[in-house]
C-alpha cells in the first residue's frame, strides 16, 4: 500500500498554485485545502462587517471579532473540488474578488488571524494524504512536509493570467490595476513580519513563467510518485 504524504505548496499569488493543488489531489486522492481562501473568507467577514477597505483597517476590532468565524470547505461534487463556506454560506465566489484581493494581504499580516488559520490547517493535515497551498504552508504550517513545492513567475505574466480569469469570468478590469495589485501583495506577504513568505532550503522551486500546467504537472507527479513508493 502507497504511503500518503504531505504535500506543501507556497508561491506568489496567481502561479497556479491552487490548479496544480486540485489536480495533485484528483490524481492521488488526496485532501485539498486553498488556505488562500481561508485568509480571503476572512477579508471577506471584515469587508462586510466595515472593519476592512482600501484606506482603512480596524484590525483590532477584528481581532475581537474572530471568534465570530466558522470556516469550512464543503466538497462540490459538480465541481470537483471543495468550496469554501464562511459561516455556513458558501462564499466561493464572492472571494474570488479584485477587491477581496486588495485587502487580503492586509488581514493576513494580523498575527493573530495567522495563529487561528494555522492551528485548522495544522489540525486538516494530521493523518496525511493532504495537498495544502498558500504563503506559508512549508515554512510554519507543516515545516516536515514530505514534499514542499514553492511556484514562481514573472509578475507580468502573473497579471496577464489573472486578467484573463477575471475578464472570462465578466469581471471589468483594468490590467494596470492588476499588475500593481500582484506586485503589492508580493511586497506585503514577503516582508511581512509573521510569517512572511519565503523560500526554504528543502523546497523544490518551479519558475512557470513559461511553462504550461502539463509540464508542471508531470514534473510533479514524478517527485510525487517517488516519494510514495519509496
Amino acid at each position: 500500500m502507497k504511503k500518503k504524504i504531505t504535500i506543501a505548496i507556497d508561491g506568489f499569488s496567481s502561479t497556479g498554485k491552487s490548479t496544480i493543488a486540485k489536480l495533485l489531489a484528483q490524481k492521488y486522492n488526496y485532501i485539498y485545502v486553498d488556505t488562500g481562501a481561508m485568509y480571503r473568507a476572512v477579508s471577506l467577514f471584515a469587508k462586510n462587517n466595515q472593519l476592512v477597505g482600501v484606506n482603512f483597517f480596524k484590525k483590532e476590532e477584528l481581532i475581537s471579532r474572530l471568534s465570530e468565524i466558522t470556516l469550512s470547505f464543503k466538497f462540490n461534487k459538480k465541481l470537483g473540488f471543495a468550496e469554501m463556506f464562511l459561516n455556513n454560506e458558501n462564499v466561493e465566489d464572492e472571494i474570488r474578488t479584485l477587491e477581496i484581493s486588495q485587502l487580503v494581504s492586509k488581514v493576513a499580516t494580523v498575527s493573530e488571524v495567522r495563529k487561528k488559520l494555522v492551528a485548522e490547517q495544522q489540525l486538516m493535515g494530521v493523518n496525511g494524504g493532504i495537498v495544502m497551498d498558500g504563503r506559508d504552508i512549508g515554512s510554519v504550517v507543516f515545516p516536515n512536509a514530505d514534499l514542499k513545492l514553492f511556484m514562481t513567475a514573472s509578475a507580468d505574466k502573473r497579471a496577464t493570467r489573472r486578467y484573463i480569469e477575471l475578464n472570462d469570468r465578466g469581471d471589468k478590469v483594468n490590467f494596470e490595476e492588476i499588475l500593481f495589485n500582484v506586485q503589492e501583495r508580493d511586497r506585503i506577504d514577503s516582508t511581512r513580519e509573521d510569517s512572511p513568505l519565503i523560500l526554504t532550503n528543502d523546497a523544490v522551486e518551479f519558475d512557470n513563467s513559461n511553462m504550461g500546467i502539463d509540464e508542471q504537472f508531470d514534473r510533479i507527479c514524478a517527485l510525487v510518485d517517488n516519494l510514495i513508493i519509496s
